[in-house]
């Protein structure tokens, strides 16, 4: 019995139907990561505002969708949700659960990127004149995103696979394509082995990307740092 067939993984190393699947997870990635950090930023900010009831439901929300499995987030979406009338494409349904999960991790990141830098910052522009909104978008922010791109960036990659998950909903992704031509073609191991490389390529341009974003911001402890690496 033949266990490995190198013709099988070299006619689908460049097969356009799995290079789209590529495109369709870096999509997928792209517009979870958009809408999550607007969510995340507006937790975070949340969590920040000192008003208790506020803070609350952000703290709750977060330990919600950081408790729970990603795969059930989704399948309560996508098959839990029509129950209340409250139907999803295959498509919405994982847009919406990837944003909604990825905003709790994100809330955190940008939560302590923000508590980083010191309080004193803010009360100087304060003191000078700007109003609060003023101080956190000149002053605060700048500094926090600073911090905030490191944790950001390997949230990005984990994203970038974590996308993988939807297949189980039947969202046509790199995962779901590799899968149907599994069933079709039967060669289970040069296939994921195909998909694997596709995946390694886009998490390795994504870190090349992080770097470049690295230097060019700073790692929020002095840019040296940054330009050794």
């Amino acid at each position: 019995m033949q266990v490995w067939r190198w013709d099988g993984f070299f006619d689908y190393l460049f097969n356009r139907y799995l290079l789209e699947g590529a495109l369709i997870t870096v999509a997928l990635t792209v517009g979870a990561l958009f809408c999550g950090l607007i969510l995340g930023i507006g937790i975070a900010l949340l969590r920040l505002s000192g008003n208790r009831l506020l803070a609350g439901i952000a703290a709750v929300y977060c330990w919600l969708f950081r408790g729970t499995p990603l795969l059930v987030q989704l399948l309560v979406i996508y098959t839990g949700l029509p129950l209340f009338g409250l139907r999803f494409s295959v498509w919405e349904a994982a847009l919406i659960g990837l944003s909604l999960n990825e905003a709790a991790y994100l809330s955190e990141i940008v939560r302590a990127g923000i508590m980083a830098v010191p309080k004193g910052q803010r009360e100087a522009a304060m003191a000078l004149g700007l109003h609060r909104s003023q101080a956190f978008r000149l002053v605060t922010w700048p500094q926090a995103l600073r911090i905030v791109i490191p944790p950001l960036g390997n949230s990005v990659n984990g994203l970038l696979k974590t996308t993988s998950v939807a297949s189980v909903i039947s969202v046509d992704e790199l995962l779901r394509r590799t899968q149907i031509l599994i069933q079709e073609r039967f060669l289970v191991l040069e296939l994921f082995a195909v998909a694997a490389l596709y995946y390694l390529l886009l998490t390795s341009l994504w870190d090349f990307a992080q770097r470049r974003m690295e230097r060019r911001f700073g790692r929020g402890f002095g840019t040296e740092a940054a330009d050794r690496r």
